[in-house]
């Protein structure tokens, strides 16, 4: 586990598989209900992924469309190689639409090239910071800005409370009558901090195991 040299306010990263399973341990400890859940799927994952603009692109190519689709626009973005700002910038409607963009996620990747996000600066901006500011971007949510912050830059304590998966796993674990809604569940993941990626990494695993389905691609 390390911390940010630069600026503490970053908190925890994520940098082993030995990191996730000292979060589970905490979460277990402090409740139940996790460590049932930890019972039946051992430690989740460390899921990290490569920070930067190709990634944040990606994620707004693979909004509202199936993993499959998704996955086949961006490898024909990636061989026409508009993965870069200057690149989308320079390409014109025909050659943005030619992968498979739709007009709205066009206008959102030329939005994101012209954002000029200073991606290694954002590596030492605190965990509300990072959300805030990629959210100003068109095309860019809650949901997507804390799965960035979760995956690509490997915070520990984020929570992504929008998601459908997070929400029917918790409803599920917890024996809720319903699905929380985003609010109450984020004030429900106040008692986890500060492992709530961790949570999320359990609650998608036990997504999986109770659903045979995947909670996150």
């Amino acid at each position: 586990m390390q911390h940010s040299g630069a600026d503490v306010s970053v908190g925890r990263i994520l940098t082993s598989q030995d990191c996730m399973a000292e979060g589970a341990d905490w979460l277990a400890a402090r409740e139940p209900r996790f460590a049932h859940a930890l019972s039946l799927t051992g430690p989740p994952p460390l899921r990290r992924r490569p920070d930067g603009f190709a990634h944040l692109l990606s994620a707004i190519v693979s909004q509202q469309v199936s993993t499959h689709a998704a996955r086949a626009i961006w490898g024909r973005m990636e061989e026409a190689g508009l993965t870069t700002p200057e690149a989308v910038l320079a390409a014109d409607d025909a050659q943005l639409r030619a992968p498979g963009l739709s007009v709205q996620k066009m206008r959102y990747a030329r939005a994101l090239a012209m954002a000029g996000i200073d991606f290694d600066e954002l590596r030492a901006v605190p965990d509300a910071e990072v959300v805030r500011r990629l959210v100003e971007v068109p095309g860019i949510g809650a949901w997507t800005a804390e799965i960035y912050a979760m995956f690509s830059l490997g915070r520990a304590d984020v929570f992504a409370p929008a998601d459908l998966a997070l929400q029917e796993a918790t409803r599920r674990l917890f024996a809720l009558p319903d699905r929380p809604r985003p609010a109450a569940l984020r004030r429900m993941a106040d008692a986890w901090s500060p492992w709530r990626s961790v949570a999320a990494g359990l609650l998608w695993a036990y997504y999986r195991v109770e659903t045979d389905r995947e909670g996150i691609t």
